[in-house]
């Protein structure tokens, strides 16, 4: 009896401990949700923000600031080395509009659904998170401590009036606590494995969330799956940068992108289990989680219960 109970729960709930019961699953997810296009009006802008030394240890690695620094001009190159992210965004975009959505009690089939939302994107890289959430209506602050990134995202905002709200700061989350930066919804995408100290990082997205305000985040399992997937295929045999899996295709091995190896390492990614203690640590219950799963004949990716390699977890802030 057992048993079947078991296998008719999600796959990514056996991963979870047995007081996270109430957690939701997303097979219901709607497959599609609408997503604002760019404008193509030009018009620039200078945005600017410097910020004060902060008090707090930053949990962030150096190697890992200079990796994708390296990598900054190529943010908006659909082909470059951040493909697998281009191609993952709308279903990013569709679990967050929908997880927030049902939170705020907000319509998810509204033009603008987060029109009165802060939100701030920890470690938005050239702003391809950021964009779209800034046309679906929220007041967005993104940040990266990658000066290079910073600047890149700003240029790219300003070819559009309804992105070019964007407050992009070269910053960490460490120092807008200090700053005492409140959002009601804090997002922090494919970043978490790449910082030093993953506790201490939570603990910060925590901080800046506001009583019962929405965090989502986002990364690599560490399971034999994700390592044979996004280590040894993604980095050492198509030396793609990939957030998911690969696709043995000759089109695809053909416009693979050249990054470094080392860009991802097994050993820092966070089990399901890890990143929701982790976050109920820091005072964030996990309400839902959903993983990515890559089509490669469609080569689409869509929301599944298999969080084997890619997932992505919602919460609220308990206190």
């Amino acid at each position: 009896m057992a048993s079947s109970k078991l296998l008719s729960q999600p796959r990514w709930f056996r991963f979870l401990p047995r007081n996270l019961s109430n957690v939701r699953h997303f097979s219901d997810l709607p497959s599609q949700l609408p997503v604002s296009e760019p404008q193509n009006n030009i018009e620039s802008k200078s945005n600017n923000r410097f910020s004060k030394p902060s008090s707090t240890p930053s949990s962030l690695k150096e190697p890992e600031l200079a990796k994708f620094s390296a990598i900054a001009d190529t943010w908006w190159d659909s082909e470059g080395p951040f493909k697998p992210l281009h191609i993952m965004n709308p279903t990013r975009l569709a679990f967050i509009r929908s997880t927030l959505c049902r939170h705020f009690g907000k319509d998810p089939l509204c033009a603008r659904p987060f029109e009165g939302l802060r939100i701030i994107d920890v470690g938005c890289g050239g702003g391809i998170l950021s964009e779209p959430l800034a046309r679906m209506g929220a007041t967005v602050t993104g940040i990266d401590a990658v000066e290079q990134n910073i600047k890149i995202a700003r240029l790219h905002a300003n070819l559009d009036p309804t992105t070019k709200t964007i407050e992009y700061c070269c910053t960490t989350a460490e120092k807008l606590v200090d700053e005492q930066r409140k959002f009601d919804a804090v997002v922090a995408l494919e970043v978490i494995e790449h910082v030093a100290d993953p506790a201490a990082f939570c603990k910060s997205l925590a901080a800046l969330t506001v009583h019962e305000g929405a965090t989502v985040v986002s990364t690599i399992n560490r399971s034999m799956r994700s390592y044979a997937t996004a280590i040894v295929a993604a980095e050492y045999l198509l030396q793609w940068n990939l957030y998911g899996y690969c696709h043995w295709n000759k089109h695809d091995l053909a416009v693979t992108s050249k990054l470094p190896k080392g860009t991802h390492e097994w050993s820092s990614f966070l089990t399901p289990e890890e990143l929701t203690m982790i976050l109920k640590r820091a005072s964030i219950d996990v309400k839902e989680m959903a993983g990515f799963v890559y089509n490669p004949l469609t080569r689409r990716w869509s929301l599944s219960d298999d969080i084997s390699v890619n997932f992505i977890a919602f919460g609220t802030k308990e206190n």
